[in-house]
């Protein structure tokens, strides 16, 4: 039985130059599998605590020491000599030795480390990849790659109110081509942009950050740039988007500032998007609502959940408690995943478990703040979500993923699967 020899983190830096860590993790048998942990921008306010040291002299508050330190000495200590063989215990080991409900004593981000490092050494230790370790022989699915080719929100300087303007290759035979069709839609974008004036600079994600006249324009500008690349729109590649909403949710409603200073209601939100659903090929709309304003989320699902997937990011924050809730209302049809936003392997799995059992979708996402750890590649194949968010096809840490999957595909040859899990846009 392979067990845990020694665990150690330490700082490295992600995608916006900011400081986090990494767990490298030894096994008796001499294995060393680490894992690096992510961090977000646009976050739900009952996200497992990311531990930030809070000294302004270092990195203006952002620096991880503490966290590093919780990893080498508590978290070291209690986990020494584990079997490797049950994930579930080293996870619950983790969770009663931070013993708060939010992990905010050793932090998620410490927590998370040492979980995917145990869980890549348990799959070194039986020989197998990462995908097939978490996932079984069955685990063969490639998801479909949603691109966030437009930013704005939190990821991008400029005046575009909504986050992500995502493109999904739903129409590729393969997780390959559907990469092509992704990649030469980007491309095909920065051309248009470029001819328009426009600028070409890219946000945290890699998607361009444009100011746009509205934030309707960009997915009018996305259609055209699908078209010129030589796809068929809501046929070869659809739309998804993540306004990611409490970011500018106010008080009695919410505020798109690059389109005016007025107030916008719920209501007024929601029949903006059914607007949109019928004239664009539109297949899934992220946290189109605020993450306290259930009712629109409630509202919304039921008025387009019949024809679009409607997924909770800020109000469920991958946390299988919530998500439960989330069914019961009825509150959406969808869950965005995040490890880092619930901080174990195995409380991720427990939410993606419930968002099947209840008939919803599951999208795996990246975070803004990455690194080149390419875990949840892995990971989405061996859930079998059929759905993941990365970013766009540029930047090195974006591009981890993307290409990790191509070469699991590779690997997979005829048992690989590429299927859409998306309905058909409505309008088409």
């Amino acid at each position: 039985m392979t067990r845990i020899n020694s665990i150690a983190a330490r700082q490295i830096f992600d995608s916006r130059g900011l400081p986090t860590l990494t767990v490298r993790l030894e096994t008796t048998g001499g294995a060393i599998a680490e894992a690096s942990v992510p961090s977000g921008a646009s976050t739900g306010a009952h996200e497992a605590v990311e531990l930030r040291d809070g000294d302004p002299k270092r990195f203006g508050g952002k620096g991880v020491d503490k966290a590093i330190a919780n990893v080498n000495g508590p978290i070291a200590n209690a986990l020494a000599g584990m079997s490797l063989e049950d994930q579930a215990a080293i996870d619950r080991r983790l969770i009663d030795l931070d013993g708060t409900s939010n992990k905010g004593k050793l932090g998620a981000n410490a927590i998370l480390g040492v979980s995917m490092a145990a869980a890549r050494a348990a799959a070194m230790t039986v020989s197998q990849p990462l995908y097939r370790h978490l996932g079984g022989a069955g685990a063969v699915r490639l998801p479909v790659p949603c691109m966030n080719v437009l930013n704005g929100g939190k990821h991008a300087d400029n005046n575009v109110d909504f986050q992500e303007f995502m493109i999904a290759p739903v129409g590729a035979p393969s997780f390959a081509e559907a990469m092509r069709y992704g990649a030469e839609t980007y491309q095909a974008l920065k051309a248009l942009l470029h001819d328009r004036g426009l600028s070409t600079a890219v946000g945290d994600e890699g998607g361009f950050a444009p100011d746009l006249g509205s934030n309707e324009e960009a997915c009018a500008v996305i259609v055209e740039a699908i078209e010129r690349a030589g796809y068929r729109a809501g046929e070869d590649i659809a739309i998804a988007l993540d306004p990611a909403a409490s970011s500018f949710a106010v008080e009695g409603g919410y505020r798109l500032a690059g389109e005016g200073d007025g107030v916008t209601s719920a209501k007024a939100l929601l029949a903006i998007y059914e607007d949109w659903v019928k004239r664009y090929p539109i297949v899934s709309i992220e946290d189109g609502f605020g993450e306290d304003d259930w009712a629109g989320f409630i509202a919304q699902t039921e008025a387009q959940g019949g024809r679009i997937q409607i997924v909770g990011d800020d109000n469920f924050v991958t946390n299988p408690t919530i998500i439960k809730r989330g069914i019961a209302e009825k509150v959406a049809n969808a869950a965005l995943i995040k490890l880092n936003q619930i901080g174990t392997v195995t409380e991720t799995v427990e939410a993606i478990r419930l968002c099947f059992e209840a008939g919803w979708g599951a999208m795996v996402s990246h975070r803004s703040g990455e690194t080149t750890d390419d875990f949840i590649a892995d990971f989405t194949v061996a859930m079998g979500t059929g759905q993941l968010k990365s970013g766009a096809p540029c930047r090195g840490e974006r591009l981890a993923k993307y290409n990790r999957l191509m070469a699991i595909e590779a690997e997979l040859g005829d048992r690989a699967q590429y299927s859409s899990p998306f309905k058909r846009p409505p309008h088409r």
